[in-house]
């Protein structure tokens, strides 16, 4: 992390603390910072942690999600050059962000390779990034206990995960991307928000389970994001208590973790209004027979 960590800003806290800013969270104290090998489908990038192919599942009936197609990302605004230029190789046509207005000015632009310009598509985060620009910018031990303590983080990532389900701009463009996807044209596609865990993570689990996948193995992909963020995560908490920000930021582990609990939120709420997830596809994001066929025929083989 450049500088020292005492000096961190209230503001640039909060987007560390979300992994909107993507500079490396420092080691914690004492110990040793080992590089991880990438896993399979993971792009090893410096200034992303979360950069991953979606391709590679195998589907109930045996065939497997082709790769080199749909890519799923955090925030690409602090990638190095050699990032940009391994972007590059993918032969990316588009690139969708779900970041919402508000996230895109304090973080600024994906940074991507000459001639490509992200589509934004902002999908609702339930207001959470400015809640936590008031209670971490206060630096108050008592505001954040008040706001994540007690199961009250997790119960706002439940309600964040509803969001999903029920918000009409964020299945709108949801709904977008997977027509895109569907029609051709637009692949090789990756789209990304923040830390690229929830709003990716779940357009990703939907996707995978569109086109066949097992809904275990769709869950074991989403899941995937506590272990390529876990590092970051906890330099992240290391760092923002040692700058006085947090005296609890064990507090953030709720919102920096994805967990089934939350996932398991947005499918009842697809049960509830929908009758269960293939009405949250025809029925919540409109997708008409052929496209959904669609994705499946381009992605699946």
């Amino acid at each position: 992390m450049r500088g020292s960590t005492r000096t961190l800003t209230a503001a640039t806290a909060v987007v560390v603390a979300l992994g909107l800013g993507a500079a490396p969270a420092a080691p914690a104290p004492g110990s040793s910072h080992v590089a991880r090998q990438p896993a399979a489908g993971q792009l090893p990038l410096q200034g992303a942690v979360n950069v991953r192919d979606v391709g590679g599942h195998r589907t109930y009936d045996g065939e497997r999600v082709r790769s080199g197609l749909v890519y799923r990302a955090d925030a690409l605004t602090r990638l190095t050059g050699a990032d940009v230029a391994v972007l590059a190789g993918l032969g990316l046509r588009t690139v969708v962000d779900f970041r919402v207005a508000e996230e895109v000015r304090h973080d600024g632009p994906d940074r991507l390779p000459a001639g490509l310009a992200a589509t934004a598509r902002p999908v609702p985060d339930n207001g959470l990034f400015q809640q936590l620009m008031t209670v971490l910018g206060s630096r108050d031990p008592v505001k954040q206990e008040e706001l994540l303590g007690g199961g009250r983080a997790e119960a706002f990532m439940r309600d964040v995960y509803r969001a999903f389900v029920t918000d009409a701009t964020g299945r709108a463009h949801f709904a977008a991307t997977l027509r895109d996807l569907a029609a051709g044209g637009s692949a090789p596609l990756l789209y990304h928000c923040t830390a690229g865990k929830d709003r990716t993570g779940w357009l990703t689990y939907v996707l995978l389970r569109a086109v066949g996948v097992p809904e275990r193995t769709a869950t074991e992909d989403y899941l995937a994001s506590n272990t390529f963020r876990a590092a970051y995560d906890a330099g992240v908490r290391e760092s923002l208590r040692q700058a006085g920000i947090m005296l609890r930021p064990e507090l953030l582990i709720p919102l920096q973790e994805v967990r089934t609990d939350y996932l398991d939120a947005a499918l009842t709420e697809a049960t509830r209004r929908y009758g269960g997830f293939g009405g949250y596809l025809t029925k919540g994001l409109g997708l008409a027979p052929r496209t959904l066929l669609g994705l499946r025929e381009r992605l699946v083989g």
